[in-house]
């Protein structure tokens, strides 16, 4: 019998094409050891290790972007894993103006510059691994907080022009972080929601920022898409040059049969993090995986969940995900 590898796996399902069994994967925070590049290694081949995913997610922080720029933040036990934000960096619209782009191989960014550096050299070829990259007006969010949409609103060209800032920064970035052997990037959409902007909006002040950064990354072979909250612009972005897209498939619309008409890569997903993963038991974890193999046929389908596994997730939950798909096989 044919030996599959991973990327073979992965290239084979985002064409729509027959493999042994759908890939998998899952990620979570690894909260303290996320600010420095030999602990986040360390976490990050141990879960690697232990669980056989089909790719890995670098998981960094996400003050890794925006350390440089003066923002603090601490762990304060949050079940996601995520950092608690202090003083935000943006008081007034004028701020924005005075962001200096980024040297990506310092401070937090050349940290994790350092970590993927790692990774790859521990995986090689065998196990493909995506960082995760902020989208402009994510970051833009943490530096400003609860001021971010009403400075967009009020004071468009001076959120523009720090949007800029943090597009340049993050292009640079991408290209820092491009010799370490990474197979793509995990841009993570944050705003694409109506429940924050509308569609014209967010074709302003979100989509022009987001098409550069992908255009950056088009030389990799497996750049993701994630679509953070409920009431997403799924149709918005579904012509993004990514080959698969991730999103809370279980808790809003469209659903993965939906979804597969409406996008042409990969699908992510299918387990809810929440009632499933997290609170659920190894069989319920089962049922919802074959009901997503049944809406999707097993085409053009990776197992996930629609965000971050919490980082309380009991192990055996963990493993039962993982001998799901093998039960598939």
């Amino acid at each position: 019998m044919k030996r599959w590898g991973k990327r073979e796996r992965l290239e084979a399902t985002v064409a729509g094409e027959a493999a042994d069994r759908p890939p998998v994967a899952l990620w979570r925070h690894w909260p303290v050891d996320d600010q420095r590049a030999d602990s986040l290694v360390r976490a990050t081949l141990e879960f690697q290790r232990a669980y056989d995913w089909d790719f890995i997610k670098v998981m960094p922080a996400s003050n890794y972007c925006i350390a440089g720029w003066g923002a603090e933040s601490r762990w304060v036990g949050n079940q996601e894993g995520t950092r608690e934000w202090g003083a935000r960096v943006i008081r007034e619209p004028e701020d924005w103006l005075r962001l200096p782009v980024l040297d990506p191989t310092r401070g937090l960014l050349g940290e994790m510059g350092r970590a993927l550096v790692e990774i790859g050299r521990a995986v090689g070829e065998e196990v493909p691994f995506v960082m995760t990259i902020f989208n402009p007006l994510a970051q833009a969010k943490n530096l400003a907080g609860e001021l971010l949409l009403p400075h967009l609103r009020q004071y468009p060209e001076a959120v523009r022009a720090g949007l800029e800032t943090i597009t340049e920064t993050v292009l640079r970035a991408i290209e820092a972080y491009r010799g370490s052997g990474i197979s793509g990037i995990f841009l993570a959409l944050q705003h694409a929601t109506y429940d924050l902007l509308s569609e014209e909006e967010y074709r302003a002040f979100g989509r022009p920022y987001d098409l550069r950064i992908l255009e950056a990354a088009r030389p990799f072979w497996f750049n993701v898409l994630h679509l953070h909250g409920n009431h997403v612009m799924f149709d918005l972005v579904a012509d993004y040059p990514v080959q698969a897209i991730n999103w809370h498939d279980r808790e809003t619309s469209p659903t993965l049969r939906e979804a597969l008409g409406r996008f042409p890569g990969a699908l992510i997903g299918g387990i809810h993090r929440w009632e499933t993963l997290l609170r659920g038991t190894p069989e319920q974890i089962r049922a919802e995986v074959r009901d997503a193999m049944a809406q999707t046929g097993a085409r053009r389908w990776i197992v996930g969940t629609g965000c971050v596994t919490p980082i309380t997730v009991p192990w055996g939950n963990l493993r039962a995900v993982r001998d799901a798909v093998e039960e598939i096989a």
